[in-house]
């Protein structure tokens, strides 16, 4: 969750001067407004964690991740680094990822992540050291890696998702050495997952989980364990006010990113921007709450699966395989209802008197024919769309596969 929004903007505006955004500060700002005179702007009165915690268990997921610090250095909590520029002292002043962590907790099975940035793209420490090609150290021994050690012992992540190496290496960042504290002597060093963003050369290589690049969707098989971290608005990680409807994925896009992220090895990270007065806006909400709808019937063919020996079919377009070792049963998730009643699947190898299949969320057995030694035809169950299980998309539960 990218909260507070705005935050890339800052940048187009007082770094790459785009005009766009210079003009619209022009126009509707008094002469002279810095983006420190937005702090006060981001009230959060309308934030209800309780709500926030329990639009998040509806949608079905199984970790959150809140932007405790982006690359402008407002923290979300009372950061002792962070003095006058965090949201205790500035703005809300309220503790949000406290308030948050513990609605999560009390409410959810939901693991509890935060985001952090390493650098900050206008903190007067950070680009001296910039300006010494690194060989000076002052920003992050005494702003970023305490304030990484401060939210481990204070909201103890289960995630910590770093981002913005500010094109230095690892070993200005001393990313080792919080690591090595993180999984041997921190109070999560049993349940705590990291990703691959602590400096120059480390994504995609070193790290609990690739992100790769933002919006990272291969589309086969990778050997890592990796999360596509993508965002429900197209174009924003932030809440964008003059935001279109056509701007936002559908949930139709939406559950085919999940299926073939999970089908390919990877977690699904899916982005959503409250807004400065502390809401979740309602089409991110659907959103949220139409996948939770979705995985109440298809979330065997997502959860706990594993990648099977193929990603998707050889002879039906659009159809993705999961493996469930739980059973040994393998998923084919497909889109697209076939008008002749049948779908082709050319990867499984059925057994005849031993396979059998299922559309989840529908009780009677399928039948189906063998298509030579690999492949099957099933007949699926002729039904009304208020008879379909669910919409945007169905999973085959097949047993008995070779």
């Amino acid at each position: 969750m990218h909260w507070p929004s705005g935050l890339r903007e800052r940048w187009y505006w007082q770094k790459e001067k785009r005009e766009p955004y210079v003009k619209f500060m022009e126009a509707n700002y008094p002469p002279g407004f810095s983006y420190e005179d937005f702090g006060p702007l981001f009230t959060a009165e309308f934030f209800d964690p309780n709500q926030w915690a329990d639009i998040l268990k509806a949608s079905g997921a199984k970790y959150v991740v809140l932007t405790s610090k982006h690359h402008e250095g407002f923290t979300l909590w009372g950061s002792k680094y962070s003095w006058n520029w965090n949201a205790i002292d500035v703005g809300p002043k309220r503790d949000l990822v406290d308030e948050l962590a513990t609605s999560i907790r009390n409410r959810t099975d939901l693991h509890f992540g935060l985001y952090h940035s390493l650098f900050e793209w206008f903190n007067p420490l950070f680009l001296e050291d910039a300006t010494n090609v690194f060989k000076t150290r002052k920003f992050p021994t005494s702003k970023s890696l305490p304030e990484l050690y401060e939210i481990v012992t204070k909201y103890q992540p289960e995630i910590i998702w770093s981002d913005g190496n500010g094109n230095a290496p690892d070993t200005y960042w001393n990313s080792t050495g919080f690591l090595a504290w993180l999984y041997n002597d921190s109070p999560v060093r049993d349940t705590v997952v990291t990703n691959d963003r602590w400096g120059v050369g480390s994504i995609c290589k070193h790290g609990g989980f690739y992100t790769c690049s933002d919006r990272y969707n291969p589309g086969h098989l990778l050997p890592h364990k990796w999360e596509n971290c993508m965002t429900i608005d197209k174009r924003s990680w932030g809440y964008r006010r003059d935001a279109k409807l056509d701007d936002y994925l559908t949930i139709e896009d939406l559950v085919k990113q999940l299926v073939e992220t999970v089908s390919c090895g990877g977690n699904l990270l899916m982005n959503i921007g409250p807004t400065h007065d502390g809401r979740i806006a309602v089409i991110f909400e659907e959103r949220l709450r139409q996948m939770g709808t979705w995985l109440k019937v298809s979330g065997e063919a997502i959860y706990g699966t594993k990648p099977w020996r193929a990603q998707n079919d050889t002879v039906t377009p659009e159809v993705w395989y999961t493996f469930s070792p739980k059973g040994g049963k393998v998923y084919a998730i497909f889109f697209n209802w076939p008008i002749s009643g049948t779908l082709a699947l050319g990867e499984p190898q059925a057994k005849v008197g031993e396979t059998e299949v299922r559309l989840t969320g529908h009780k009677e057995l399928l039948k189906w024919v063998a298509l030579g030694e690999k492949g099957m035809l099933i007949a699926l169950p002729q039904l009304s769309l208020k008879q379909l299980p669910c919409q945007w998309g169905w999973a085959l539960q097949l047993t008995n596969i070779n």
